[in-house]
């Protein structure tokens, strides 16, 4: 069964695209579901956090992302310590150090991508063809925050089982009872958004109709279905037989340009809920 305690389980990471809105704004949308919770996309983890269940899958494609949770699921402690050693030693300067090193222990990891979502431009997550972080130091200069409760987090990913893996792997392991929330990276086919063309190179169309074809098989074996995606009439198309869609806003602040600042539609797809 689902199940909600009274913790403040903040998430800990800034993410593009994050559902922290979501949960504010629409946190009765999750139904009650007697399985177990499965995320194939992981990301700042604000529905998994808002949620607190008591089995959970949770996965990425994202490697340091989820080394990243294995880490605080695993030894919090040092984590939190290699991570105030950073906030003592920030300085721009520093800031390029750390995104040019390469820590070997899961722990000096976890704490290098904290310090670096925490410090970069905006949040963003963004490797170079070599696979190295590229984003420039941003303007905000706290590391730690007095909303982190690593241990309280810790706790909570100890019910969880943490993969890095494709999203279909995932849903494919879902049956009746199971709650899948899905949320990819917003790529629609024939557009010309800059920010969707970005992340088309890391999620195809293909990719998308993929994900609409394991959905459909998921909830044919009786798992509950909730995901969002972008408002379009292509993605529209990929849901419309066998599903419920509705239109939800959003606020975006993510644009360096004002005007393409405001509310934005966002679908939300539900099935057997």
């Amino acid at each position: 069964m689902t199940h909600r305690d009274n913790s403040n389980h903040t998430p800990f990471l800034k993410w593009a695209g994050g559902k922290r809105w979501l949960v504010e704004c629409h946190p009765n949308i999750f139904p009650p579901f007697s399985g177990k919770y499965i995320e194939p996309f992981l990301g700042g983890g604000s529905v998994f956090f808002h949620l607190t269940p008591d089995r959970a899958v949770l996965s990425d494609s994202n490697a340091e992302l989820i080394d990243t949770y294995l880490a605080i699921k695993n030894g919090w402690q040092k984590v939190l310590e290699i991570l105030q050693h950073h906030a003592k030693k920030h300085s721009d300067a520093y800031y390029y150090t750390v995104r040019s090193s390469r820590p070997k222990s899961l722990a000096e990891k976890a704490a290098r991508f904290i310090y670096l979502n925490r410090t970069c431009f905006n949040g963003i997550y963004r490797v170079n063809r070599k696979g190295q972080f590229n984003v420039p130091r941003g303007t905000r200069n706290s590391v730690i925050f007095e909303t982190d409760d690593f241990e309280g987090l810790s706790k909570l990913l100890k019910k969880a089982e943490l993969k890095a893996c494709d999203f279909e792997e995932m849903i494919d392991g879902a049956s009746a009872g199971d709650l899948i929330f899905a949320d990819p990276p917003y790529t629609v086919r024939h557009n010309n958004n800059s920010f969707i063309k970005y992340n088309e190179k890391l999620f195809s169309w293909n990719d998308q109709v993929r994900l609409s074809n394991c959905l459909k098989r998921a909830a044919q074996r009786g798992a509950l279905i909730i995901a969002t995606n972008a408002h379009h009439q292509s993605i529209i198309e990929l849901y419309w037989d066998g599903f419920q869609l509705q239109s939800i806003f959003r606020k975006s602040l993510i644009s360096a340009n004002k005007k393409f600042r405001g509310n934005y539609e966002e679908l939300l797809i539900v099935g057997n809920v």
